[in-house]
């Protein structure tokens, strides 16, 4: 398996959001369509906010701390006709159970038990790099708004 984390929630030219997912050199990109309500979700756990009212993943992440169940990993393990499929591994009770799920739920709910994120080597194949992902335009703009957010001149959120 191959550890990946999540750059961030970016959206496509129809404003479809999209989880992009990286490796450890951040070289290579995984990009995954999400719906815009899993892409909140998972803005969320990025930016460390505490909603008013528990949405879906953190209520489900509250159902396993209170049942005593840890989410160990989230692992990204297959690409079918387009879609992901995804695994969350959950501990309780000494055994480990394996659940199907589609990626941004599973990411969602590991980076709210602070578990790693894997794909497979045979997910990998569909990895990117920036140059493949981004057209030069797009990645001249990127570098302006990376380096305005360092300086402080721009702030931006999902939200």
């Amino acid at each position: 398996m191959i550890p990946v984390r999540v750059k961030e929630i970016a959206f496509d030219f129809s404003m479809n959001p999209v989880l992009l997912l990286v490796d450890e050199e951040d070289s290579r990109v995984l990009p995954i369509w999400i719906g815009p309500f899993e892409a909140h979700s998972i803005a969320v756990a990025l930016e460390g906010e505490i909603a008013v009212r528990p949405l879906t993943h953190d209520l489900l992440k509250t159902f396993c701390t209170e049942c005593g169940a840890t989410v160990t990993k989230a692992v990204i393990t297959d690409v079918r006709e387009g879609t992901y499929f995804a695994q969350l591994h959950i501990i309780h009770n000494d055994a480990n159970s394996v659940i199907d799920a589609r990626p941004s739920d599973a990411v969602a709910l590991a980076l709210r038990s602070v578990a790693p994120i894997y794909i497979t080597p045979h997910v990998a194949e569909y990895t990117l790099t920036y140059d493949e992902l981004f057209g030069e335009e797009q990645q001249e703009e990127m570098k302006r708004l990376i380096a305005d957010v360092r300086s402080g001149k721009h702030s931006k959120s999902i939200h």
